[in-house]
């Protein structure tokens, strides 16, 4: 099937600016670039408010990029916009954006990423896995079953076993580096500490 190339009506625009948005500190700019997305279809119901792409889909908004087999909008009866971004057999559901103002990036990576325009929540479903990097190094890095990022108060959540789909391993694991500034400070008083000299002893 011949991939066409498609500039975003509103659905998946709505949706690739709420994703965005719903990462911490996301990149600002992107907001004013534009979107574009590939997929082998595009299917869109006006009268059921819903748009879906299918097949390798990829959407790009300046430092988003979002990657599914299949992806779909669907607005509610009060306005608010949900997405779902779906995975393959081979290939899990992703998601990435550039923090502001810093040379970090978010990605992650889960059977379907879903997004709930109404509770402004981004989940990560199943086989669930965020990243946070700076540059090119692995700084955070965080699995599970399901992991909800609440951009209302800037908190994730991480849950073993999933209450959307069930199952998991009912463990989550983390990987948690330490924040720049608290590595220099600990490098500041090592070397504070190496360069004092020792006391007389006690006569």
């Amino acid at each position: 099937m011949t991939k066409r190339f498609v500039h975003l009506p509103c659905a998946l625009a709505v949706l690739l600016a709420c994703l965005g948005a719903g990462m911490a500190q996301a990149e600002r700019a992107d907001n004013a670039k534009p979107m574009h997305i590939t997929a082998d279809a595009m299917r869109y119901d006006d009268v059921k408010q819903t748009s879906v792409w299918t097949g390798n889909v990829i959407a790009t908004k300046g430092t988003i990029i979002i990657r599914g087999e299949k992806v779909e909008v669907r607005e509610d009866a009060e306005g608010y916009q949900h997405g779902t971004v779906t995975g393959s057999a081979q290939k899990r559901a992703f998601f990435r954006q550039k923090r502001d103002s810093v040379d970090e990036f978010m990605e992650g990576e889960s059977e379907s990423i879903l997004y709930d325009g109404k509770k402004d929540t981004i989940q990560f479903v199943k086989s669930a896995e965020v990243r946070r990097y700076r540059g090119t190094a692995l700084a955070d890095n965080i699995k599970g079953a399901l992991i909800v990022y609440e951009n209302l108060n800037d908190r994730f959540s991480a849950d073993g076993s999933s209450p959307v789909t069930g199952g998991g391993s009912g463990r989550v694991s983390a990987t948690i580096s330490p924040k720049p500034s608290a590595l220099s400070a600990a490098k500041a008083g090592s070397t504070s500490d190496s360069g004092a000299k020792p006391e007389s002893p006690s006569k």
